[in-house]
């Protein structure tokens, strides 16, 4: 069967950052005992990759690049936030390069990560850490079924054979 929208697929991906001189580094990978199982179509995954993805079958391969505008956009300054110190009296001040997670007021949740504290404020990078990267996919499609009806109104996949946490 092939990718289509509302289908739940299980892939293997190695993602690699393409950097400025060329050089390709390893930033994850998954393997076929721990896929990466996701509802396609609904926006559980970037647009660009699932329309990269769509109309593999089970044992097709791709490899392909997304640049930063379609991953995860590029890096702004203005994605710096200045937070209390009070913030933290109960979880304790995290240290640089920490991943804080957070919540915006319409709670949506996203990490930002710790560049610096201060007597008065913790200083963290709201940018996704991938902004700004080029992206370099290898990808291949182990299995794609029709969603089930609990997932479909879910919005996301249940595991490969549909019973995942049942």
């Amino acid at each position: 069967m092939a990718v289509e929208k509302n289908n739940v697929v299980a892939l293997t991906y190695t993602l690699y950052s393409v950097e400025e001189n060329g050089e390709k580094l390893l930033v994850e990978s998954t393997t076929a005992e721990q896929p990466l199982t996701y509802l396609h179509g609904v926006g559980m995954m970037l647009p660009k990759f699932e329309a990269e993805v769509e109309g593999l079958n089970a044992g097709d391969t791709k490899s392909f690049i997304l640049t930063p505008e379609d991953a995860y956009g590029q890096r702004t300054e203005d994605a710096i936030a200045q937070l209390p110190i009070d913030m933290f009296k109960e979880s304790g001040v995290p240290p640089v390069d920490a991943i804080l997670p957070l919540q915006d007021n319409q709670g949506n949740h996203f990490n930002a990560i710790v560049k610096e504290v201060t007597s008065d404020v913790v200083v963290a990078d709201l940018n996704h850490p991938m902004a700004g990267k080029t992206l370099n996919f290898e990808v291949e499609v182990l299995q794609a079924r029709p969603a089930t009806e609990e997932e479909l109104s879910h919005g996301h996949a249940h595991g490969i054979d549909g019973t995942e946490g049942h």
